[in-house]
């Protein structure tokens, strides 16, 4: 399997789409000025303690305050509250735990209101990214993520992935990081560690390490509510945790990013250094890479397969809904028992993909076409969960039930990623009355003439659909449209068709290629 990383950049936020075999399967945004990211690490203060619901709210800097259940404050919560007190009192001088007395570790069933006070300074992580009306969900567990290790303060146990099969490399590996880890640090060894060399995972450890010290080092001199570590940015998070063999092209669209991210690869994977590309094309480049158009079709309503079938898609507050229709794909040769097994096999894989696509959390239920033989129930279920392995949020899914319904459960995360696809009406502009096409043309021509002839702009470019393209080029090179503009203007004006543009939009460049308001 080929896997592309498509990164667009603008000024607002960068869109970051993963491709398997040219299908788009992941579609993240971040926004340039996002407060909040899983994994960054904020010292906050104790606010109220609900001990009907064992949990605590805790402010830091965030609109609403923070969540921490209990469950959620980890085996060491005594020893991570101990050492924060330290560092901000000036007694703890060091960032290593080798000579920290740890406390005991909590019990798994105990109340909030023996572990925290209120007012109490406390170091949190986040865990869950602020979704509606909610605020981030945080814990006490602390861990850093790098590419082959995740590091976890306070701890002492030794994991080894469980996609690891090899009983020697996994005892190797174990080996291994009980002689390098320091005291009191415990390591969750990840996938891609298999057969890696002991130099790629110390300089791994010690980087991680060293994030460690840039923490304590903020946390000694910190005021809550406070960011003390950022979690590493969602495109090179991206690549950490993607980037593998399969890979064969990242392609970025900013000069300034993709210098960023040629260092990260060689830091990383330094033979992998080579399938970073610039992209530097006229259009778009989720135009040109043919991403822009899957996108289009893939978050609607309806979304539909080649086979013809199609998923129809609800969202309600408690839960998401798929609905599978076979549309005009049954086979007349074929009985009706086989055509919805085939349908459903269809489904099962872009259900799994819109999943993924989406990052849609919670209770999901799938309604497919009934089948009454139980080995097709049993197929089914079984393709639905080999499509979901890849899927690295924690999920459940139960077998169909009686009347044709699988149940999935999965984890979330982030917000859902919600792209609207559905275009304004052209003419009307969503108010009931019809503008007049035609005056399209000259609302160009006057924006033209301002930018060039009052602002003395040269070397224009003008993107708009391909079918308003066709219209200024169509005709006669002295009639077009184009060239009555060249003989107006006394400069050529580079025409491009956009498939992403609204049919009655048009965008103005300038010669750097910037969007001009005009």
């Amino acid at each position: 399997m080929n896997q592309e990383l498509i990164i667009n950049s603008t000024p607002g936020e960068v869109v970051i789409a993963l491709l398997n075999d040219k299908r788009l399967v992941e579609l993240h945004r971040e926004k340039n000025n996002a407060k909040y990211s899983v994994g960054d690490i904020y010292l906050g203060t104790t606010r109220k303690i609900m001990s009907g619901l064992n949990a605590v709210f805790i402010d830091v800097g965030y609109e609403k305050d923070a969540f921490l259940h209990y469950h959620d404050l980890g085996p060491h919560a005594r020893s991570v509250l101990k050492y924060t007190d330290m560092c901000l009192k000036g007694k703890q001088q060091v960032s290593n735990l080798m000579y920290f007395k740890h406390e005991p570790e909590i019990q798994k069933d105990g109340k909030i209101t023996d572990i925290v006070k209120s007012g109490l300074p406390v170091l949190v992580q986040i865990a869950k990214e602020p979704i509606s009306a909610k605020g981030p969900r945080v814990t006490t567990e602390i861990s850093l993520a790098g590419r082959y290790l995740v590091l976890i303060p306070f701890g002492e146990k030794v994991s080894i992935s469980s996609k690891i099969r090899s009983s020697e490399e996994k005892a190797r590996l174990k080996e291994l990081m009980h002689n390098i880890k320091p005291k009191h640090f415990g390591v969750i060894v990840r996938t891609v560690a298999e057969n890696k060399s002991v130099a790629d995972l110390e300089g791994d450890l010690n980087d991680l390490i060293k994030r460690w010290e840039t923490a304590f080092q903020t946390l000694k001199t910190g005021q809550a509510p406070q960011q003390i570590l950022g979690e590493m940015d969602r495109t090179n998070a991206i690549l950490r945790d993607f980037l593998n063999p399969s890979f064969n092209a990242v392609h970025v669209n900013d000069p300034a990013l993709y210098e960023d991210l040629k260092h990260y690869i060689k830091a990383i994977a330094p033979d992998k250094s080579d399938i970073l590309k610039l992209f530097a094309g006229k259009v778009p480049i989720f135009d040109a890479l043919g991403v822009e158009k899957q996108i289009k079709g893939l978050f609607g309503k309806t979304v539909h397969m080649k086979s013809g079938a199609y998923l129809v898609i609800e969202h309600t507050e408690a839960l998401h809904v798929f609905d599978v229709n076979s549309g005009n794909r049954a086979k007349s040769e074929q009985t009706q028992e086989q055509n919805a097994l085939e349908v459903n096999l269809d489904a099962a894989a872009e259900v799994a993909r819109q999943l993924r696509l989406r990052d849609m959390g919670g209770i999901i239920v799938v309604d497919f076409i009934d089948m009454h033989n139980p080995d097709n129930r049993r197929k089914l279920f079984d393709r639905l969960k080999d499509e979901m392995k890849s899927d690295r949020a924690k999920h459940n899914i139960l077998p169909p039930s009686k009347f044709g319904l699988i149940q999935i459960t999965r984890q979330r995360l982030r917000p859902e990623v919600n792209v609207e696809v559905l275009e304004t009406c052209p003419n009307c502009n969503g108010s009931g009355k019809s503008q007049p096409s035609i005056l399209l043309a000259d609302q160009i021509t006057n924006a033209l003439r301002f930018l060039i002839k009052d602002e003395g702009q040269k070397g224009l470019s003008l993107h708009v659909h391909p079918y308003l393209e066709a219209y200024i080029k169509k005709g006669k090179w002295f009639k077009s449209l184009q060239w009555k503009w060249y003989f107006e203007f006394k400069q050529w004006i580079k025409i491009a068709g956009v498939a992403s543009q609204p049919l009655m939009e048009y965008t103005i460049y300038d010669k750097s290629m910037d969007e001009i308001d005009a």
